[in-house]
């Protein structure tokens, strides 16, 4: 763990103007009634509650305590937080369904020794299925990999607007958006979205980042206004 890192946590209790959360990790956490949200409260209950899953980001680790804000979060941190855990508990319920009780315990070797949450580790499976035999029988092994074949993943919508404007006129702007028409959505003036459908809000905003980028070069060679929202 480390500074500025968002992670998953589960409200224990609220003493007074403070809150005690349990990391997912297992570490103990606090969040002070400044780093809630922004502006007065009158009732910290609104915002958070007894065994209520949060995202938090860490600003310090002290000795056995991690100071942590809810405020900081984004919109959008907080949506790939929750996604990844998603997509975790989906992936352990699979081991569930084919070793039952041993799934935890196998969950916490693939994390120990592959460096991986379920989730990865199973995805790297779909094409090198033979990592699976460390954790399985052979007949568990098939049986994960038919799961894996016909469990449909659910896609995530990732969007980001920007301007870009010319002297040079329109066809300059086709000539910087014809590589990505397909994911480019015209609204007025100027004005452009871009919407990228992944497994995942890591890899979305990764296509996003560099389509951003390749236009963002183009726009800079053609002269062209070039401005992110």
């Amino acid at each position: 763990m480390e500074e500025y890192q968002n992670v998953l946590c589960t409200v224990t209790k609220i003493d007074g103007t403070t809150v005690f959360v349990k990391l997912d990790s297992g570490e103990d956490g606090t969040i002070v009634v400044s780093e809630i949200a922004p502006g007065r409260i009158r009732n910290l209950r609104d915002y958070v509650v007894p065994g209520k899953k949060i995202v938090c980001k860490i600003l310090s680790i002290e000795h056995n305590n991690i100071h942590l804000s809810l405020r900081r979060v984004s919109e959008k941190e907080r949506k790939e937080v929750m996604e990844k855990f998603e997509l975790e508990k989906s992936s352990l319920s699979i081991l569930k369904s084919v070793i039952q009780d041993k799934a935890d315990s196998v969950a916490k070797a693939i994390k120990d020794k592959e460096k991986l949450g379920v989730y990865d580790f199973l995805q790297n499976c779909k094409t090198s299925p033979e990592k699976l035999e460390k954790y399985f029988e052979k007949d568990q092994v098939a049986r994960v990999c038919k799961i894996l074949q016909e469990r449909k993943e659910k896609q995530v919508e990732v969007k980001k607007e920007f301007s870009l404007s010319s002297d040079k006129g329109i066809l300059t702007i086709k000539k910087i958006l014809g590589n990505f028409k397909d994911k480019i959505t015209y609204l007025a003036a100027s004005r452009y979205l871009i919407k990228v459908t992944a497994d995942d809000y890591k890899k979305a905003n990764q296509e996003i980042q560099k389509i951003v980028q390749e236009i963002e070069i183009n726009a800079k060679k053609e002269s062209c206004k070039f401005e992110t929202k």
